[in-house]
């Protein structure tokens, strides 16, 4: 009997989950707090609901996950390659968000004069930077982080590199420091915009300055956290030179967020802070 229900295959069918719909009923809850909290319509609370039950379901479906790879090893060569693919199509889907905020900017800064359906000129003095504002000094604090991000990059190759030879001591080294120089790229951000002269709402540079940022600084913070959940499953005995894909997932994230703010620092911080209506 058992030999009729073993798997001649190399593919993974999954079993049924209750974790998409779970999710994506926290996810509307979310939104629809969010919403009706920022018309001054509901306490907060529906939205902090909302957001802990997309925090509960990610964790307990990404343990599933975990198990399905480490215990009942369920990511064959085949399935892995898979992953692989998504993977890669959810970071090209990242590439186009971080777009929208880019095509916003460089619309506002490069086209400063120029009215459509309104006369833009009022909101930036037909230049750029806006008047009013005061940008950023690009060589202090952002350029501080271009460096811990570039660093932090070097310390996740190494830490890859050291897991593929089976040095787990030094891959657990590399990323306790990929994790901590994430941390305090975080903690600098914070602070620069604690300092910032300009807000978000009220013109055009502080909103498309913060989006771009912003999210940003989000991909970080869960770029981290991916990062530590990596580290706590090398010490829990997790993933060997040859089957580490969520590892390989967690550094390709990592590093797609490191050419992001290459991007943020050289266009938005450098060109931007002193580029004029053409």
């Amino acid at each position: 009997m058992a030999e009729a229900h073993a798997k001649h295959h190399d593919y993974h069918l999954v079993d049924p989950s209750p974790w998409p719909f779970v999710i994506s009923v926290f996810a509307f809850i979310l939104a629809v707090g969010a919403v009706f909290w920022m018309h001054g319509q509901l306490t907060s609370l529906v939205m902090i609901a909302g957001f802990l039950g997309v925090i509960y379901t990610m964790v307990v479906w990404w343990r599933d996950i975990i198990r399905e790879a480490e215990h009942q090893h369920a990511h064959t060569p085949v399935v892995q390659l898979h992953l692989r693919y998504g993977m890669i199509l959810f970071i090209a889907s990242e590439v186009m968000f971080f777009v929208a905020w880019f095509w916003a900017f460089f619309d506002a800064s490069i086209f400063a004069g120029e009215a459509i359906n309104y006369t833009r000129a009022e909101f930036t003095g037909g230049h750029w930077p806006p008047n009013g504002i005061e940008t950023f000094d690009p060589w202090h604090l952002p350029l501080l982080n271009t460096l811990i991000l570039l660093t932090s990059g070097t310390t996740l190759t190494w830490a890859h590199h050291a897991l593929v030879h089976g040095d787990r001591q030094s891959a657990k080294w590399g990323l306790w420091l990929t994790v901590g120089l994430g941390f305090l790229f975080s903690l600098l951000q914070a602070y620069e915009y604690s300092h910032a002269t300009f807000a978000f709402s009220g013109n055009i540079y502080g909103a498309t300055f913060f989006m771009a940022t912003g999210f940003h600084g989000f991909h970080v913070i869960v770029g981290t956290i991916f990062l530590a959940v990596c580290l706590g499953r090398l010490y829990a005995g997790h993933f060997t030179p040859t089957h580490h894909f969520g590892f390989e997932a967690a550094a390709w994230y990592w590093h797609f967020v490191d050419v992001v703010w290459l991007f943020l620092f050289t266009f938005i911080y450098v060109w931007g802070a002193g580029t004029s209506a053409h």
